[in-house]
């Protein structure tokens, strides 16, 4: 239990997927002018990473381990997480069509979002079992969702500050970025 707390903890705030390890920038960025909009892409993105991390430790242990084929891990990880994508892609166009219009191209982004691949391999790398996986992943998406919420919303506070000229747009973004990384090291103590 320890363990897992531990791994939480470390996975969400002092490993954190976007600021420590740099990982899924694109949709970091790319989403977060809204805190709306960057919430949503937080919750489709712990679905997603939660279930690709469960997905992915079953296949490795039962099928890719058991047949002696772990060399094809990556291709599987890949296929398993564009299946995840795409019933999130008809989930929210069906039932939410607000939040799928708002998140646009980043949506089917999540496909390639390094990230997702990431954490599967991670998991396989650190030989987790499967629960202890899904307890990585699910954590280190809770620390992606944590990263962007708080962007988004120094986004909108800035919407409404005289910015120098030359810093407007994505300039001040990754300034913000690289401030909330160096605020983020102080977490490494926690562990």
């Amino acid at each position: 239990m320890k363990d897992l707390l531990t791994i939480l903890v470390g996975s969400s705030l002092v490993s954190n997927v976007v600021l420590s390890q740099f990982l899924g920038l694109c949709p970091f960025l790319g989403v977060s002018k809204k805190t709306e909009t960057a919430a949503g892409m937080g919750i489709s993105v712990i679905f997603v990473i939660t279930l690709a991390s469960a997905v992915s430790g079953v296949i490795y242990k039962y099928v890719l381990q058991a047949l002696n084929i772990t060399y094809l891990q990556t291709i599987v990880f890949i296929l398993v997480i564009a299946a995840l994508v795409q019933f999130v892609e008809m989930f929210l166009k069906k039932f939410i069509p607000s939040l799928y219009q708002s998140l646009g191209v980043y949506l089917p982004l999540i496909t390639t979002n390094c990230a997702v691949l990431g954490i599967a391999l991670v998991n396989v790398q650190k030989k987790y079992d499967i629960v202890t996986g899904i307890v990585n992943g699910f954590a280190t998406s809770v620390g992606f969702t944590i990263a962007i919420l708080i962007l988004a919303g120094i986004r909108e506070k800035m919407e409404y500050n005289d910015i120098p000229e030359s810093f407007k747009g994505m300039p001040i973004v990754l300034v913000t970025a690289g401030l909330m990384a160096i605020a983020f090291c102080g977490f490494s103590g926690l562990l």
